[in-house]
């Protein structure tokens, strides 16, 4: 079957699973005219929010598409609006759902009082996110593959092509396929960024007058800030979500492509093999895809009316369709390679056909790991967060070092098992294992964002069920799917940043053999980046220090927005008394209008900072210290990720902890709890903006600064100031 109607017909199932779904749910009755009124201001913040958002997003990618038009030439351009348009249709689609099935979740959890039936309901309406984000990003890859790959002969075209102005020398379809990747990440960023400045200052907000000032319950309705804080899980933790893992989804595929192509043109594979190399990774994600759908079908068909045991549906779907990606990818393995008749030793696969598929287990079972390893540090289920709860009878201060000291702890051991992944691909798979281990960790994309995004749907009926003062047994279901979506998310986290990391080490790769007149002779055609060179050395240190500068202003844009956003609901409760009294009702609107805005006003810099950088530090240096700070950058980003999304998650789970009553001699609302809980919340506050916002963009950040120095690369490495100045 032609590859790209392959592509095609997967990518027309999932969305077709995703459109039945999302009409399924929509067609659920919303519950009281109390509940309709409150998820209807949810939804119209989150319309709102992502309106102004993707105006802000056209334009910058406009004008990045003009560039390129003109650096490079007319269909890089159309590459980038196309994976844009992608990634924008999927985060969008994604929050609109989560915004119509949280409060279908509500009223289901009122009306049949079953844990079961009501999962069913919130992992319907995460699942089309799911969906989406793997059906849209296969859609784009089969466009392309038809339209430049088919239709105008570029798949196996290996000759190069002159830029119409700046008369470089590309190859055409690699060249494609980085645009469309670029397209995909500048929506990705934009979304992470806005979505994580703004539910982070509407949750802090919330958090510091209500808790801890006026004492009242998370999600009460007596507080200004609350129907914020549910829009901003819908723009940052579905929405957000989606387009980042859409992004990592593409750019692990394209790293493998890109890569396949490097290794025949610069290293010397034979011609012969690239049709294999480059189509192994486009029908393993296909096979995943699919695999997804099953997974997916498997739990929404089940009878669920008996089950209490959330997280073990939830693994059994996800072991379903990681299972037979898992059975999919050796079988294609054996199909596409045993009798291939390609030198397996020039391409580096040590244990000749199986070797792909082995560097693609590594990569799923290093993702396991990875999660396993988060969740232990940020579940309260284990000793870790349990001790940070304990610090909390001391007060906020130890609170907080407890959970630095966590989270710095927690780094070693998810670095050990990226670093044995990585050692172990190469030396079974070559390079083209490392770039598949990256491409394993993300083939079931499907599944695990359908598995994360249901949290933020059942954590925002949640607050619809105590906004609409619903009987507690209605909250302690929505409680208990949310408890165990924030463990899934954690997991999700460490999947996202793992997969980051190696798809970041691939596009690195493709980078260095992209650059001109770079030599493969020795080491067996490993690219190679002198690190004592001056100016590879210079360049990695500024790229170290350049996640700790994004990190330090997506914290600053939150606590702007939520220093806003706490005067707001301090002044509201001042001037209105009858509010904490039940006689008065809220202002809802302000208090949506400074997350809005402040998250708008505060994302641009931050988001445009990966692409600005590495392509004006090349047009002044030169390739070698970009090559530099794409090695520094990465290195740190990890680390950042690590630290900020383990401490954050323990300082959540540590809070929730406490407000179970599980910490001994302090019962839910009994003496000390209020002293103990606060400084539970303060820790929490700290730890938003580090798990939530910081966290989530670092991968994104080093991915799509790869990506930026991929495709720029030819440009800073011909035109730069250092030649014409020193050379």
């Amino acid at each position: 079957m032609n590859l790209s109607v392959l592509l095609l017909l997967v990518a027309l199932l999932a969305l077709a699973y995703a459109a039945f779904n999302f009409f399924k749910v929509k067609r659920l009755d919303e519950g009281t005219d109390t509940m309709k009124h409150i998820a209807s201001a949810i939804r119209i913040g989150a319309n709102t929010f992502i309106e102004y958002e993707y105006k802000v997003l056209a334009i910058v990618i406009l004008v990045v598409a003009l560039i390129v038009w003109l650096a490079l030439d007319w269909y890089c351009a159309v590459a980038i609006l196309l994976g844009a348009s992608m990634s924008a249709s999927a985060g969008l689609i994604g929050m609109k759902i989560a915004t119509y099935a949280n409060v279908r979740v509500t009223n289901e959890a009122r009306n049949t009082k079953n844990i079961g039936q009501t999962l069913k309901v919130a992992f319907r309406g995460g699942s089309v996110m799911g969906l989406c984000v793997a059906g849209f990003a296969l859609l784009g890859l089969a466009i392309v593959y038809f339209v430049f790959g088919k239709t105008l002969g570029w798949m196996d075209d290996l000759s190069v092509s002159t830029c119409w102005l700046t008369k470089l020398q590309i190859l055409k379809f690699p060249n494609v396929l980085s645009n469309y990747a670029l397209g995909c990440s500048l929506v990705a960023m934009f979304n992470r960024v806005g979505g994580g400045i703004y539910t982070k200052a509407a949750d802090m907000g919330a958090d510091l007058v209500g808790k801890t000032e006026a004492h009242i319950p998370e999600d009460d309705p007596r507080n200004p800030a609350t129907i914020a804080d549910n829009v901003g899980d819908n723009v940052g933790d579905v929405a957000g979500l989606g387009s980042d893992l859409l992004e990592s989804y593409v750019a692990s595929i394209v790293s493998v492509i890109a890569l396949a192509y490097n290794l025949v043109v610069k290293v010397g594979v034979d011609n012969s093999a690239l049709s294999k190399l480059y189509s192994y990774p486009l029908m393993f994600a296909a096979i995943g895809l699919v695999a997804c759908v099953i997974g997916v079908a498997s739990l929404l068909l089940r009878n669920l009316s008996k089950s209490k045991k959330v997280h073990q549906q939830l693994n059994a779907a996800t072991w379903i369709g990681a299972s037979i990606t898992i059975l999919g990818g050796l079988g294609l393995s054996y199909f596409l390679f045993k009798d291939s008749g390609i030198d397996f030793k020039s391409v580096g696969f040590s244990f000749g056909w199986i070797s792909p598929f082995i560097g693609g287990a590594i990569g799923v079972i290093s993702g396991i790991v990875i999660g396993i390893i988060a969740e232990y540090y940020t579940s309260s289920d284990y000793k870790p967060t349990k001790i940070l709860a304990e610090a909390s009878r001391e007060g906020s201060a130890l609170t907080i070092t407890s959970g630095l000291a966590l989270g710095m702890n927690s780094c070693m051991a998810p670095c050990i098992v990226l670093g044995v992944g990585i050692i172990s691909a190469y030396y079974i798979g070559g390079l083209y294992g490392v770039s598949m281990a990256a491409m394993g960790m993300l083939s079931f994309v499907a599944l695990t964002v359908s598995v994360d995004s249901y949290g933020p749907i059942s954590d925002n009926a949640g607050g619809i069920a105590e906004m609409s003062k619903l009987p507690e047994e209605v909250r302690n279901i929505t409680d208990t799917l949310d408890a165990v979506g924030n463990t899934t998310a954690a997991i999700g986290k460490g999947f996202a940043i793992g997969s980051g990391g190696l798809a970041a080490l691939s596009l690195m790769l493709s980078y260095m053999y992209s650059i001109p007149g770079a030599d493969f002779s020795a080491n067996n055609g490993l690219p190679q980046l002198n690190i004592m060179n001056p100016m590879t050395l210079s360049g990695a240190i500024v790229g170290g220090a350049i996640p700790f500068l994004f990190s330090g202003m997506l914290i600053d844009a939150v606590a702007k927005a939520a220093r806003k956003m706490v005067e707001e609901v301090r002044r509201q409760f001042k001037e209105k008394p009858g509010i904490l009294e039940g006689t008065e009702d809220p202002d809802y609107k302000t208090c949506i209008g400074i997350s809005t805005k402040g998250s708008i006003g505060q994302m641009k810099v931050p988001a445009l900072m990966a692409v600005v950088i590495p392509v004006l530090c090349g047009l002044l240096f030169g390739a070698e210290f970009v090559g530099g700070i794409l090695i520094g950058s990465t290195i740190c980003a990890i680390m950042i990720a690590l630290f900020t999304g383990n401490s954050g998650g323990a300082w959540d789970n540590g809070k929730k902890y406490i407000e179970q009553g599980g910490l001994e001699g302090i019962k839910k609302g009994g003496e000390g709890y209020d002293e103990v809980h606060d400084a539970s919340v303060v820790g929490d506050t700290v730890g938003d903006p580090l798990k939530d916002t910081v966290g989530p963009c670092m991968d994104i950040f080093i991915k799509i600064m790869a990506t930026v120095s991929l495709v720029a690369v030819n440009v800073f490495a011909h035109y730069n100031l250092w030649t014409v100045l020193f050379k």
